[in-house]
């Protein structure tokens, strides 16, 4: 297969960011970046609310954070009302599990391609987790029916699913998903971590029970923004893991409020919004669907795997994963992930994801304007060399 064509690059784009450009950033869906105006937007924030503290957190606070909130969920197709901030999926994902009352005897189900904090949140519980196998080259009818063949009413209080998975980044049919359990009663949470700002999303039309995803990877807000939104029906039932002044009030607000915390990146979302709007939404999820798709090829056609077998998240992804051929006869471990990840940046200046998944390592690629095609060309012609130096010591 002759390799993809690398886009354009967005004239501009990386003067818009902080980075270091010693080094090359190919794991943007790791902790995202804040762009230099969101950064100062906060920071303008910050002197305001130092300048005169008083009257920062007693006059019209809780108005700009619902102000916010309401910008932020309509980007996302979300109902405002139905939805609230918090600090990040994993905080989002603990407020539905606590909100439910989980513990033993209940069974939550989730497949092997999610979030290692889902499962320890889920444990914490003392929930049974009752993981589903879904093979990366699987199709959509193969997903929705293991999933909803997998769900007992009688035991099953929750279903959780990725819209884009982070270890093998796969995007799952959500939509069907969330189709098929209706019928059943069981709810489902759909880990939309990698979902806001980097494709094209409408979180009230998934049909999902609850939706959360942060606004700090793909949509240039600063970090510790999220969004949870909740069908009609579960609001009620939404208790606050911080028990604030604002109980009374309910949801969404009861959550949002944590006494004297640091809004200030919440308050600065919106200019994260602003600039992708300014950018092109269109035109910035094209562009790193193609580079992930660019990216993915030039390295795995020099790391000597087949290309007509690498997994396909879809054409509209701006990550994409590499199985790393790696010495047969051993099961890897998630610390042998972290090392190589570490070893790959010190000897080559160039932070990528490593993640551990059955017993083997998937290289994930990811792409974002700043990104241009000879970031993937100088890793394709450097990785293999650095992978049999580091294999050898």
């Amino acid at each position: 297969m002759n390799a993809p064509e690398s886009p354009e690059p967005l004239p501009g784009a990386r003067l818009l960011f902080s980075l270091d450009p010693a080094q090359r950033h190919l794991n943007h869906g790791g902790f995202g970046t804040t762009p230099i105006s969101v950064q100062r937007a906060q920071q303008r924030l910050r002197d305001e609310m130092e300048a005169d503290p008083h009257r920062f957190f007693t006059r019209g606070l809780h108005d700009r954070i619902r102000h916010t909130r309401r910008h932020l969920a309509s980007f996302l197709g979300a109902d405002p009302d139905s939805s609230a901030l918090v600090t990040n999926t994993t905080a989002g994902v603990a407020l539905v599990l606590g909100s439910l009352a989980l513990g033993a005897g209940d069974e939550v189900i989730t497949t092997d391609h999610g979030y290692v904090s889902v499962a320890l949140a889920i444990a914490a519980t003392g929930a049974r987790n009752r993981v589903v196998p879904v093979e990366l080259t699987a199709g959509d009818d193969e997903i929705v029916s293991a999933i909803a063949s997998a769900v007992d009413p009688a035991r099953t209080r929750l279903v959780v699913v990725d819209l884009t998975s982070s270890p093998t980044a796969r995007r799952m049919p959500i939509e069907r998903i969330a189709a098929a359990l209706r019928p059943t009663g069981v709810p489902l949470l759909v880990d939309g971590a990698h979902g806001p700002g980097a494709l094209p999303l409408a979180v009230d039309a998934i049909g999902a029970d609850f939706f959360v995803g942060n606004l700090h990877k793909w949509a240039f807000a600063p970090r510790g923004t999220a969004i949870l939104s909740v069908a009609p029906k579960w609001r009620r039932v939404m208790a606050p893991r911080v028990v604030s002044r604002a109980q009374s009030e309910g949801f969404p607000h009861s959550v949002e409020f944590m006494g004297i915390s640091d809004y200030t990146g919440w308050l600065a979302a919106p200019a994260g919004v602003f600039m992708l709007r300014t950018l092109g939404p269109e035109r910035v999820w094209a562009h790193n669907a193609a580079l992930a798709r660019y990216g993915q090829h030039v390295v795995g056609s020099a790391l000597g795997l087949d290309i007509d077998r690498l997994p396909d998240p879809g054409a509209d992804s701006p990550m994409r994963v590499l199985p790393l051929p790696l010495p047969a006869g051993r099961r890897y471990t998630e610390a042998d992930a972290v090392a190589l990840r570490d070893q790959i940046a010190d000897r080559l200046s160039v932070s990528v994801a490593i993640n551990h998944w059955r017993g083997g390592l998937l290289l994930r690629l990811c792409a974002q304007v700043y990104n241009r095609a000879d970031d993937y060309d100088q890793l394709a012609e450097a990785l293999p060399g650095a992978l049999r130096d580091v294999l050898s010591d």
